[in-house]
């Protein structure tokens, strides 16, 4: 069953990955960097992809198999399932922000926030260390709250469509963007979580339902999305692949 679950999983954020990846190369909404700049961005994101995923199948995916052990409720329904999606959404709303907010956890997320191109191979972004921290503090929650294996998976699938899209350099006619905006985070309201001054960078944390960010106090609606937006932490240049695996460990 978790290999079935996996696999369909993977299969469809595949999917959605070409599908943005095309996208993007057909309706770009921000102009193309230089050919040297991109391929060493495309390296750097796809390397990280690369090494979460190993680190998914050799670590989280049989430590997931033994928690679901404690949290498979005897019926499921499709209401229990909205229902733990949301609560979920809300649990990840709160530890996007706290990663802001630790100067700990801000050590390892800003290996995510340092990429100066923004486009869907950006959601896949992420220091090892903060996939393996965002597992356990996931899994603690999970534990807690007995929310199901099947609900932690389509989530999980819904997460990373979410966050694929929301960081696409795709253009979208903006009346219908607006309209999205106001259920779902769109990349005019992710893009502004990403440009590079600090007033900007702490806000707009939600990841699948805007509504957080309203709710929460947290949403920016002062800082509009455009093609020529500066994208990064301030002044600082991303860096090579090894450097970046490093940043949390030095001071």
């Amino acid at each position: 069953m978790l290999n079935n679950f996996v696999f369909l999983k993977i299969f469809i954020v595949l999917a959605v990955f070409i599908f943005l990846f095309s996208l993007e190369r057909l309706r770009p909404f921000a102009k193309k960097r230089k050919s040297l700049e991109t391929k060493n961005h495309l390296i750097r994101n796809l390397s990280l992809w690369t090494l979460n995923i190993g680190l998914s199948f050799l670590i989280i995916l049989p430590l997931s198999q033994l928690i679901t052990q404690e949290t498979t409720k005897e019926s499921i329904t499709i209401q229990s399932v909205f229902v733990d999606i949301i609560v979920l959404d809300i649990f990840l709303y709160w530890w996007h922000r706290f990663l802001h907010e630790s100067r700990f956890l801000w050590r390892f997320h800003q290996v995510h926030h340092l990429d100066t191109i923004l486009d869907c191979t950006s959601a896949l972004r992420f220091h090892f260390g903060e996939v393996f921290l965002a597992f356990l503090m996931r899994s603690v929650f999970v534990i807690t709250t007995g929310i199901s294996f099947t609900s932690v998976v389509i989530f999980e699938t819904l997460v990373l469509i979410a966050a694929l899209f929301h960081h696409s350099n795709i253009r979208i006619h903006p009346k219908i963007e607006r309209h999205l905006s106001y259920i779902i985070v769109t990349p005019s309201i992710h893009w502004v979580h990403h440009e590079h001054r600090t007033e900007n960078t702490n806000t707009n944390y939600a990841t699948i339902f805007s509504v957080w960010d309203r709710l929460f106090k947290s949403s920016n609606r002062k800082c509009k999305r455009d093609s020529q937006m500066k994208i990064g932490l301030n002044d600082h240049k991303d860096k090579p692949l090894k450097k970046l695996l490093l940043i949390p460990f030095r001071k």
